[in-house]
């Protein structure tokens, strides 16, 4: 599950997902704005069918909580 959010993430973040690491804050990389916010959201309803509601998704510090948030869903 791990490689699937760092594939999504990158894709998000037009990175490498070489470049990113699982415990890695998103929210400090130069590329994080509004737009990849909207970008991940978007792609986790369409790869998980899961709307994470905004308050919820603002306590998700990490990849790896990420990650664990959707697999708890």
């Amino acid at each position: 599950m791990i490689n699937e959010i760092i594939n999504l993430m990158a894709e998000c973040l037009e990175k490498e997902p070489g470049e990113l690491k699982a415990t890695d804050e998103f929210r400090e990389y130069e590329e994080w704005d509004s737009l990849a916010y909207l970008s991940v959201i978007a792609k986790i309803d369409e790869d998980y069918h899961l709307v994470i509601p905004r308050d919820e998704f603002q306590k998700i510090r990490t990849i790896e909580d990420l990650a664990n948030y959707l697999e708890n869903k």
